[in-house]
């Protein structure tokens, strides 16, 4: 059975991009989501933030794994800022579905903030999933349409939580 994760991190692109490729990731898109506007677009998302939409199989990969490796390719103590990217649209949020998923989202905040990795203070704002507002066909799937396209997110090794058990 699959399951439903919502980010956001900065620029959609670059974090479609990264998360699609993780083994039991088995589908993404991008839009627009945790804000004001009804029937968001690019040109008028309000306060939204340009977020990511994950299925996946829990049996392949754990939503812990999903938010450790979200946490390693974007910068979760900026506030609304992603790399070049400034404004609410680029804030970093975990979109919770369920009552488990906040407790993880929760859980693996405190770890990062424990480990001492990240540069600052985590500032990812935990909220229950709203609407997900699909993004236009331009943004979908733009870096694999165009490889050397902008993009602020990469995989960071030394933002790397230590593992917390050999099961995960």
């Amino acid at each position: 059975m699959s399951e439903r994760a919502v980010f956001a991190g900065g620029c959609f692109w670059g974090m479609q991009e990264l998360i699609r490729k993780l083994p039991g990731v088995q589908s993404t898109r991008v839009g627009y989501t945790g804000g004001d506007v009804e029937n968001a677009t690019y040109r008028n998302h309000g306060t939204h933030a340009e977020g990511i939409e994950i299925i996946f199989d829990p049996a392949q990969i754990s939503y812990r794994r999903l938010l450790e490796f979200f946490f390693q390719i974007h910068d979760p103590t900026t506030v609304n800022r992603q790399g070049n990217d400034i404004g609410m649209s680029y804030r970093s949020a975990i979109y919770y579905v369920d009552d488990n998923q906040k407790s993880e989202a929760l859980e693996t905040i405190k770890d990062v903030e424990a480990s001492g990795l990240w540069p600052g203070k985590v500032v990812t704002e935990v909220e229950p999933v709203g609407a997900f507002w699909e993004a236009e066909p331009e943004h979908q799937d733009y870096l694999q349409r165009l490889p050397n396209g902008y993009t602020c997110h990469f995989a960071r090794p030394d933002w790397v939580l230590p593992r917390r058990s050999a099961a995960e």
